[in-house]
């Protein structure tokens, strides 16, 4: 089972949401989805003249186990390895985009 549409639904209307309009030629927040992860990312407009491309940051990764109908949350060392965020239960989508939010060991946001 694939990740639902109604899941990614809530996934993206939570990226479009967390940046203001007015600074949206600056920054934004996108989600990029492959088999069932989807991973958060910070998109920041060329600091510099010389660069054309937007720079990418990947905030946070959520998987969705389709046997147990949950989601989990992942986090990026500097490695680009991820990790299970043990502090957060697998559970809804939701409760994953919440203790993004929450970021309460500031893993996530910094």
């Amino acid at each position: 089972m694939a990740v639902s549409e109604f899941d990614l639904f809530k996934i993206n209307r939570y990226c479009t949401g967390k940046v203001p309009a007015q600074y949206l030629d600056k920054m934004r927040i996108e989600s990029s989805v492959r088999g069932n992860s989807v991973t958060i990312v910070e998109c920041r407009a060329p600091w510099h003249e010389s660069l054309t491309e937007w720079s990418r940051h990947n905030v946070a990764q959520i998987r969705f186990d389709a046997d147990a109908g949950n989601w989990s949350l992942y986090w990026r060392d500097r490695n680009g390895r991820w990790y299970l965020f043990d502090l957060v239960e697998p559970g809804t989508v939701d409760q994953m985009l919440a203790a993004i939010d929450e970021d309460t060991t500031a893993i996530f946001w910094g």
